[in-house]
């Protein structure tokens, strides 16, 4: 709804996805709402973003992801 800012797409098709970037001049269709993380498996007959639960105590009213990039060990 609100667009997405990047992707990052993992070897077992796993997905994560930033959202809801707010940057001066840049067209928000959301602005109260904060960013978002969303996973997608790829691997699905029908593949849909579901929203991560970021865990308490993380400040979501100023979450504003720009990009992402995962570490796998």
């Amino acid at each position: 709804e609100a667009g997405s800012e990047d992707i990052d797409i993992l070897s077992n098709g796993l997905a994560f996805i930033s959202s809801g970037l707010k940057y001066p001049g840049l067209k928000s269709f959301a602005p109260d709402k904060p960013g978002e993380i969303f996973l997608m498996d790829l691997n699905s007959n029908n593949p849909r973003a579901v929203e991560l639960r970021i865990s308490r105590g993380f400040d979501l009213a100023s979450f504003n992801p720009h990009g992402i990039s995962t570490y796998v060990d």
